[in-house]
């Protein structure tokens, strides 16, 4: 694959990642993040466990949830009246793995 088609190739990754960029590139939604990481990924955490860990209120939360779970980094699993979060492992990541991987093929090819 020649450079002009690799930097097509690393155009379309970056469309195809700018929704999951957008979300994760806000501050807020990385300390909500961080602190689901921090959680036992398996059973999830509710609002407002994530409320006393991050110090924001619970609408903040729940709006800040509810766009990373409309990109598909976050997962809602439902227990009865209790809604649980956690982060989503799926090919979001791969999405921007795929991203990363196709720059760093191409700075190693052509400007190493």
């Amino acid at each position: 694959m020649d450079k002009k088609e690799q930097i097509e190739m690393i155009q379309e990754d970056f469309k195809n990642a700018q929704s999951i960029l957008t979300a994760i590139g806000d501050e807020t939604r990385q300390v909500i993040l961080l602190v689901l990481m921090e959680s036992d990924c398996k059973s999830g955490m509710r609002v407002g466990e994530i409320t006393a860990k991050t110090h924001l209120s619970r609408p903040a939360i729940s709006h800040q949830l509810k766009i990373l779970k409309d990109v598909g980094i976050v997962k809602m699993r439902e227990e009865g009246t209790k809604n649980f979060y956690y982060i989503n492992v799926s090919e979001k990541l791969n999405i921007l793995k795929k991203l990363v991987m196709d720059i760093e093929h191409l700075m190693k090819e052509f400007y190493q």
